[in-house]
């Protein structure tokens, strides 16, 4: 099979890899129907994290179930099923309180255990603890949506529910990726009275108000700090989604939070320091984290199903597989908002 495999910074190929094959009782092979480039792949793309040797990458996936093992009871061979980014047994104490991403078990896409998830096909051990099938066959319409709900939905849900996201709240996303966008659709859909989007692409900022943004502020750092108290009265925002990762991006959440307000982080941390003295001096707290998209999958997947969301307009950009080293640096030259490659 062909698969994405990156060799160091700027440095993706696709190349041909062994074809899968079933290896233990909870095991399944997916056909990819879908797969996409993540914002955290940048990264080690751009050289932030190191990569000390070529490995498959890529963690996002949608696909149809081709083998199983004798074990697996949740999916089928021709079921259309969501593969979350990381692999859980779905059994262990922190699976079982939701919190997937720190399974006790955890297998991660392009490790010995399950191929990565930008290829023609992934195998990945607990299929039945990872793996969610759609009741049918969706039209190839949906495919995008139900993609997003393998991260980039499910992590910017996560960071609204972390940040206590309630009706009538001011929020304010702090990132214009597919991560705070989604952010922002989620945000809006908890009921949230105002959303304000960080973003100076107007692009992205169309697609915010599309997903429910009622402000746009374009400026960053302390000129940003100054527009969102401007917008509130001085007050600050309710509640405050950290979507970047980045020493300024969490400055800046804390700086826009009101007294007593919850900022959601679920950027990928590098170089970040948390400004404990102000979390002490004024009551801000900090809850987010790696994103269980798995716990949040089956509402989402309802929510997809029934358009009532449509998550998958951030994919402004599709590609063939073989193309995958251009939506790469389309996505590093901020040339597009998040790239879906079809094998």
């Amino acid at each position: 099979m062909r698969a994405t495999v990156i060799h160091g910074a700027f440095d993706v190929r696709l190349e041909e890899r062994p074809d899968p094959k079933i290896d233990g009782p909870g095991d399944a092979v997916v056909k990819v129907v879908a797969s996409c480039i993540c914002g955290s792949d940048l990264w080690p793309y751009r050289g932030e994290n190191p990569v000390k040797q070529p490995r498959p990458i890529g963690h996002e996936f949608v696909g149809i179930v081709e083998e199983i093992g004798s074990e697996v009871r949740t999916v089928k061979p021709g079921d259309f099923v969501i593969a979350p980014f990381v692999v859980s047994d779905g059994t262990c104490p922190h699976c079982l309180a939701g919190y997937q991403t720190a399974c006790q078990n955890l297998v991660g896409y392009g490790s010995a255990k399950a191929d990565g998830g930008q290829g023609e096909y992934v195998k990945l051990p607990y299929a039945d603890g990872t793996l969610v099938a759609t009741p049918e066959v969706p039209d190839d319409s949906l495919v995008p949506s139900l993609l997003t709900l393998s991260d980039v939905m499910g992590t910017g849900w996560h960071a609204a529910r972390s940040a206590r996201v309630k009706a009538g709240d001011t929020v304010v996303v702090v990132g214009d990726g597919a991560v705070g966008l989604c952010g922002v659709l989620a945000a809006s859909r908890m009921g949230a009275e105002r959303v304000v989007a960080l973003s100076r692409h107007e692009p992205r900022q169309k697609l915010a108000k599309e997903f429910g943004a009622t402000d746009i502020i374009s400026e960053r750092g302390d000129a940003a700090r100054d527009a969102v108290l401007e917008l509130t009265d001085g007050v600050g925002a309710d509640a405050v989604l950290e979507c970047v990762g980045t020493e300024q991006s969490m400055t800046t959440a804390f700086e826009v939070a009101r007294a007593g307000a919850t900022v959601g982080f679920v950027g990928v941390p590098h170089g970040v320091e948390v400004p404990i003295g102000t979390m002490f001096g004024r009551n801000v707290g900090l809850s987010g984290g790696a994103a269980p998209c798995r716990a949040y999958l089956p509402q989402l997947m309802a929510d997809v199903l029934a358009g009532e969301i449509d998550p998958g307009k951030v994919f402004d950009s599709e590609l063939p597989l073989a193309d995958v080293a251009e939506g790469y640096a389309a996505m590093h030259e901020r040339r597009a908002i998040k790239v879906l490659l079809r094998p």
